[in-house]
């Protein structure tokens, strides 16, 4: 959900620049491709805690998210100032970790009938496809179309990231929300990443230049975690019953 935090800047300099860093996608995507990887290995980690020692994943977990928030905007920071040799063992931990965390959902996603390891490839396969059709949407939108998108898709992650946090600390207490409510929400997580997938392609090229692909990398890396989290949450809930 972090990637809200560098949007109003990206807007007000798509307002008056043009394309900036042409090439700062293609430049991006083999860090972006290696931090998935990253994702993956931490999860398989996880995995194998929750399996093997599952006392211990929670309290790892939470430590794991709290260092993984700190590790996300000191990588940022230090990526948008072209400290690259800084900046990519930071973003090679945070992808780490991510996939650390992430692997408490994996974990429910292979125990829930009709989802299992095929789900999660349907997920995969959806953040896959979307990164194809957002790359010709985004890449030929207008300034006006593209400036109001990113103003939506903005003010949408503000709204659902209220909503996800508000759901995690009820869950903390053993409140859980019903699971008409849990696909509702999940359903407009799936629409507003693939929004913001579009909008990277229209943003990004007008906010980094071709030598900032660290930064860059990392936006579009937020993007596809997050809809990758909220597909298979979907198909959680539609697979559940209260």
């Amino acid at each position: 959900m972090s990637n809200t935090s560098n949007l109003r800047q990206a807007i007000r300099a798509a307002r008056t620049q043009a394309l900036i860093g042409p090439n700062v996608i293609a430049n991006a995507l083999p860090y972006l491709g290696g931090g998935l990887v990253l994702t993956a290995l931490g999860t398989y980690g996880g995995l194998q805690i929750v399996r093997n020692n599952p006392g211990l994943f929670f309290p790892t977990f939470l430590g794991a998210v709290i260092l993984e928030l700190i590790l996300f905007f000191v990588a940022q920071n230090v990526a948008e100032k072209g400290k690259n040799n800084v900046a990519l063992p930071l973003l090679a931990t945070y992808s780490l970790l991510s996939g650390y965390t992430l692997s408490g959902l994996v974990f429910v996603a292979l125990r829930t009938e009709g989802v299992g390891i095929a789900g999660i490839g349907l997920a995969a396969l959806g953040c896959g496809i979307t990164f194809i059709v957002a790359r010709q949407i985004g890449s030929n939108l207008s300034d006006t179309d593209g400036i109001a998108l990113t103003k939506t898709i903005r003010l949408g992650l503000i709204a659902l990231f209220v909503v996800v946090l508000l759901q995690f600390l009820f869950s903390l207490f053993g409140v859980y929300i019903p699971t008409w409510l849990e696909i509702g929400i999940s359903g407009l997580g799936v629409v507003l990443f693939a929004g913001a997938s579009v909008v990277d392609f229209y943003i990004l090229p007008r906010t980094y230049r071709d030598d900032q692909y660290l930064p860059a990398a990392l936006s579009m890396y937020l993007t596809y975690i997050n809809l990758f989290v909220f597909i298979l949450r979907l198909l959680i809930a539609l697979n559940s019953r209260d």
